[in-house]
């Protein structure tokens, strides 16, 4: 196997994971509060392997989930190139603090994609309403914790066999 193959494929799969969790159907009750997976996981790759992740993947990622979603084609898009050009920007800086900090961080991150999400919505004159906006910001800093454990873990077991 050639050197990072291993490593492509576990961002390639952990991509793919991420659009599937992303149109999974939910209860009424509980889709309001799903986390964004595919930023999540973009912010993570974004973070830990900013070589490989850039906003070519971001853009096509936000495409992807765009037609999934049957969401304005591009809409996403915009939002996660925004989330991952922040993401590699100051990943330095980011990627040493501590967990809770980190979950702050990916707050702030989300909270800018939502709002990007919410002035697109606001131009082409659709309403979302306001728990279905708000509550996946929460929810995926909530989540993140568990995303970066998982995805650490198993990059870190895919470096070590290679």
């Amino acid at each position: 196997m050639r050197e990072g193959g291993g490593r492509r494929h576990l961002l390639l799969v952990s991509l793919v994971l991420a659009l599937a969790l992303a149109i999974v159907p939910l209860p009424t009750a509980l889709a309001p509060y799903r986390p964004a997976w595919v930023p999540l996981v973009l912010i993570f790759w974004a973070l830990m392997a900013p070589e490989r992740v850039g906003l070519l993947t971001a853009f096509a990622m936000g495409l992807a989930l765009d037609t999934l979603s049957g969401a304005l084609l591009g809409q996403h898009a915009l939002a996660m190139v925004t989330v991952v050009y922040l993401s590699i920007r100051f990943h330095l800086l980011i990627r040493v603090f501590p967990v809770w900090q980190l979950s702050t961080i990916v707050f702030l991150l989300l909270a800018i994609y939502e709002f990007a999400l919410f002035w697109i919505d606001g131009v082409a004159g659709r309403s979302v309403p306001i728990i279905e906006r708000w509550a996946p910001v929460v929810s995926g800093a909530l989540v993140w914790p568990l995303v970066l454990g998982y995805l650490a873990s198993v990059r870190q077991d895919t470096q070590t066999r290679i």
